[in-house]
């Protein structure tokens, strides 16, 4: 029987264990320039005994981001920045790849060049709020729809993204396609009102997802790619007229890709960060769409010690990603095989900040001395 605690051949990388961590944002970078610093190299390097860290979205440009102090892949100073990590994790003897982000209508003419509109499949404005570049919560603003002369642009920025991360030390590269951003925000009917070649229908709406997980598989080649996906995810107003027939068609393209996992976030756990709700009740994507994908299938949302084991020995899934847990136990790892005391983690200080709630959780080893 397979345990959480096995070794994992996912694409090129061959895993210590199955206990991903998740994708986290903790908007920690230095300012000005979103840039990654020495806080941020402990913070991953605590969490090295992850089987795969991948890190929190990354914008893979100005245009890109939607929160401010989340951390960028798009200048030099970034690229300097995220070496600070890599090595920080390669000499604790971890992996990680780096999650690329474009956030889309999810951002304010704040975070954007010359103040510009946020770009968005149609121009449709969630609703809520969002952050400023002062942080400030304002009501989301009405995006402007891409233009279609645009689109190759937004796939380039991805693979300049894709390539930058090779030359930051990254072991491979996630494409952040879930929880409403711009990638998602073209896949669901929802959100993409278009009527070009990217709108209308399935194939149509899936064309930018795949065309830079294509672009990405140039980079890095299809055994060191990765996609998040979140079908039934309703973060951000997101929805679909038919998740299963679109996400099925998605996972069966990325399948004969060949790439090296899929991630599907769970519906049951689709706050994406905003709260601690979990619904029992909800479909479960493994049971929905795990015959569509035929490499690594990792799940995340809702996991505890106990269902995480039973997921993987189930054969269900392949791996389980943590994030909250992870975020307050950087030994994740050894205290779920111990069966130890798991850490609470405090979700005030989840987002900004400094040491507290970042890297001063304590090790199971110091709760013991």
């Amino acid at each position: 029987m397979t345990t959480l605690f096995d070794s994992l051949q996912m694409g090129a990388l061959t895993l210590p264990n199955r206990i991903i961590m998740a994708p986290l944002t903790r908007m920690r970078s230095a300012q000005p320039g979103n840039i990654p610093h020495a806080l941020n190299a402990e913070y991953y390097s605590q969490r090295a005994s992850a089987g795969l860290i991948i890190s929190e979205a990354t914008q893979i440009s100005q245009q890109g981001q939607g929160y401010p102090a989340t951390p960028g892949i798009h200048s030099d100073e970034q690229i300097e920045g995220w070496k600070l990590v890599t090595r920080a994790v390669h000499d604790a003897g971890g992996r990680i790849f780096l999650q690329a982000w474009h956030v889309g209508r999810i951002s304010h003419s704040s975070h954007q060049p010359h103040g510009a509109a946020p770009v968005a499949p149609s121009a449709i404005a969630p609703t809520g709020k969002t952050f400023t570049a002062d942080w400030n919560q304002v009501p989301y603003e009405t995006p402007r729809a891409l233009e279609t002369s645009e689109i190759a642009g937004i796939v380039a920025d991805y693979k300049q993204a894709a390539h930058n991360a090779k030359i930051a030390g990254f072991d491979g590269v996630e494409v952040h396609g879930a929880n409403g951003y711009l990638l998602d925000q073209f896949l669901q009917d929802g959100t993409n009102h278009r009527t070009d070649n990217y709108g209308g229908s399935i194939e149509n709406r899936a064309r930018l997802l795949l065309e830079v997980v294509d672009a990405t598989i140039e980079v890095w080649g299809a055994d060191r790619v990765g996609v998040r996906l979140s079908p039934y995810g309703t973060f951000s107003d997101m929805h679909d007229s038919d998740p299963i027939a679109l996400f099925s068609y998605v996972l069966d393209q990325l399948s004969d890709r060949k790439i090296a996992y899929a991630h599907l976030i769970e519906p049951r756990a689709t706050s994406a960060g905003g709260g601690d709700a979990v619904m029992e009740n909800a479909p479960s994507t493994s049971a929905l769409f795990r015959d569509h994908f035929k490499g690594v299938f990792i799940s995340a949302g809702g996991y505890n010690a106990e269902n995480s084991k039973e997921a993987v020995a189930s054969g269900a899934v392949d791996a389980v990603a943590f994030g909250r847990l992870f975020i307050a136990n950087p030994d994740l790892p050894e205290r779920l095989q111990a069966g130890a005391e798991l850490n609470p983690y405090n979700r005030a200080t989840f987002y900004g900040g400094g040491e507290k709630g970042y890297t001063d959780y304590p090790f199971l080893k110091e709760k013991a001395a």
